[in-house]
């Protein structure tokens, strides 16, 4: 009699994923042990935090700004958040791919982070979609490069929610006080100095200065210090790719009535003078 061969249960755990199971396992439970043993001092953390906004280096990257339905969206970064995870110390964080299809195009990604002193952790576990949005509309992606910069980039988003999730509101709260205050004062240089410098670099990426107080909100002599770090904000969000320069400046719209203006204008140039100078009329000598 012949026996079917023995199928292997659906569920069955090799040798290889039960040690590095095992081992994961193992690293918590000492992370948890150590955290336990070695509590954070929460007034020295919050001495080195603020010791850190105030430096320019770190308050030019505590803030993002992208937009959304037409608005722009706006607030406290990712760079910031793991600045601030590091000084608290005792939070673990980060993102993991869990899975990727490329037959349906998108990737499983968990993010999270856990606060091993307090046993307090904030994760999510969300669908990436292999698609960039275009002002053409989506845009599947193939290149493997492009899906990890996209994975990556929706990864940081949950990430930032999963950090600030854990720390104190109170910790969080000042320390974006002190960068917007350390934006604010810039790197000492005047206020004149300053609104030249960001009007020269936005120059060189082709946006106007009309665009840049269209969208201040003012004419540009009337610029304060809160109007240039919010220009500074928004030209590091479109260099790391959070928006593009379109997307913070829409190109300026010509109505009709300019568009006539013009037309009229370049006709009159056209046109050949109804009268000559005196010193070259027709038929006399030059």
């Amino acid at each position: 009699m012949n026996f079917p061969a023995q199928t292997q249960p659906a569920n069955h755990i090799g040798q290889a994923t039960a040690i590095e199971l095992s081992r994961a396992e193992a690293e918590v439970k000492a992370a948890v042990f150590v955290a336990k043993q070695n509590p954070r001092n929460r007034q020295a953390a919050q001495e080195e935090m603020r010791f850190a906004c105030n430096q320019l280096a770190i308050a030019e990257k505590a803030f993002f700004s992208y937009p959304k339905a037409g608005q722009t969206v706006s607030g406290p970064s990712v760079h910031l958040a793991r600045e601030l995870a590091l000084i608290w110390g005792n939070l673990q964080h980060g993102t993991m791919e869990l899975s990727r299809d490329t037959a349906l195009g998108q990737s499983e990604i968990l993010a999270y982070a856990w606060d091993l002193e307090r046993n307090s952790r904030s994760s999510q576990i969300f669908i990436a979609p292999h698609v960039r949005d275009t002002r053409s509309g989506k845009k599947n992606l193939t290149d493997l490069r492009d899906v990890y910069e996209n994975n990556a980039n929706l990864g940081a988003r949950r990430l930032r929610e999963a950090i600030y999730a854990v720390l104190p509101d109170y910790y969080t709260a000042e320390a974006i006080q002190i960068c917007q205050q350390t934006l604010a004062k810039g790197d000492g240089a005047s206020l004149d100095d300053r609104i030249e410098q960001e009007v020269s670099r936005y120059e060189r990426v082709g946006v106007s200065v009309k665009q840049l107080e269209t969208k201040v909100g003012r004419p540009r002599q009337k610029w304060d210090e809160q109007d240039v770090a919010k220009l500074g904000t928004i030209f590091r969000s479109v260099e790391r790719g959070e928006m593009s320069r379109d997307e913070a400046f829409p190109p300026e719209r010509i109505t009709a009535a300019e568009i006539q203006g013009q037309r009229q204008q370049q006709g009159a140039q056209t046109e050949e003078p109804t009268s000559w100078p005196e010193t070259a009329q027709p038929g006399s000598a030059a």
